[in-house]
């Protein structure tokens, strides 16, 4: 029998990803909540075949909203929750906003699962819970240190996580991308907003802070670990990093892609727009994905600086390939 399975936040960019690989499984009969508007738009799902998206059962709404959240869960054997406001840069600005999506509407998930004996809950928490790092690499007992409002909202979110399962009970486990990326990301990110200006600019970019460092992990990894975490029957671990290993400065991540993009001379303009303020900046997250592979026996195939480049230019290739969807707010990014 085909196991029942609910992801929200299916429309965006991990969501659709997963969604795709869920519905190429014949063990999994999916779900996927897309958040509603009014012209019907399924966002990235749209990228999957049409023969696929067929066998896919697409829902619209808000997890905002108990009743929906209540009826959505019901008779399903896991839920994926994947639906949050995910913009650091529009957490200075609306910070409500993200308090009622990410933290109400985690609580709506986790509380309609509980009522509705769901037996896997998978809540999707940030590597900018940690906030910088305090030790390198990081591992899931770092301290939580939030410094923005979105960061925080994630904190509050996956501490309730923690409650209910400690209260109630519930079977959760919260999964911890570091800095994903790969095709259909939002051109708000930093890895498609370089390729993007670069694609349109050639010889110039604008940025934010280039001396910080990332773990960025490729989609296709990330993937591969909410599926191992998904399929397990374990749900002791708690909390999980899903992560690379493996770090690179922003700066140098210009230069690889410049290079690949064969760009002689770039000059990079310094947009105090992109800068995040002075102690709500992100220095440097590099994980320690240790626990994943020795509970979940995950293994990153992009870990090293070869296999970064050639994500790097597969992810390329899918904006060039994808011009007049993909690079229509690239001004706007804020690091």
């Amino acid at each position: 029998m085909k196991k029942k399975i609910l992801v929200t936040g299916a429309c965006g960019f991990i969501g659709s990803h997963l969604v795709e690989k869920l519905a190429k499984n014949k063990k999994y009969d999916v779900t996927a909540l897309c958040y509603y508007n009014s012209s019907n738009s399924i966002g990235n799902l749209s990228y999957i075949h049409k023969k696929l998206l067929k066998k896919i059962k697409i829902i619209f709404g808000d997890v905002r909203s108990e009743d929906l959240t209540t009826n959505i869960t019901k008779n399903k054997d896991i839920v994926v929750h994947l639906a949050a406001l995910i913009s650091i840069p529009y957490s200075y600005v609306s910070p409500k906003s993200y308090i009622d999506t990410n933290i109400y509407g985690t609580y709506n998930i986790l509380n309609s699962c509980k009522n509705n004996s769901v037996k896997k809950i998978i809540i999707t928490s940030t590597s900018e819970v940690y906030g910088t790092a305090q030790y390198v690499p990081i591992d899931e007992k770092h301290p939580l240190n939030s410094q923005s409002p979105y960061a925080a909202s994630k904190v509050a979110a996956d501490q309730i996580a923690l409650s209910f399962k400690k209260s109630f009970n519930l079977p959760v486990l919260i999964a911890r991308p570091f800095n994903t990326f790969g095709p259909r990301q939002s051109s708000r990110a930093i890895i498609p907003t370089l390729i993007t200006q670069m694609i349109n600019q050639k010889n110039f970019i604008k940025v934010g802070n280039i001396n910080t460092k990332r773990d960025f992990t490729y989609i296709d990894d990330t993937i591969n670990g909410f599926i191992k975490l998904i399929n397990s029957k374990k749900i002791d671990a708690d909390q999980i990093n899903i992560a690379s290993g493996f770090e690179i400065e922003i700066k140098n991540l210009i230069k690889v892609i410049s290079n690949q993009l064969d760009i002689k001379k770039l000059r990079i303009i310094f947009d105090k727009k992109r800068i995040r303020p002075k102690n709500s900046e992100v220095y440097r997250l590099l994980a320690s994905n240790k626990k994943i592979k020795k509970l979940y026996n995950w293994q990153p195939k992009y870990k090293n600086a070869r296999n970064f480049s050639y994500a790097i230019s597969k992810t390329i290739d899918w904006f060039k390939l994808n011009k007049n969807v993909s690079i229509s707010n690239f001004h706007d990014y804020n690091i």
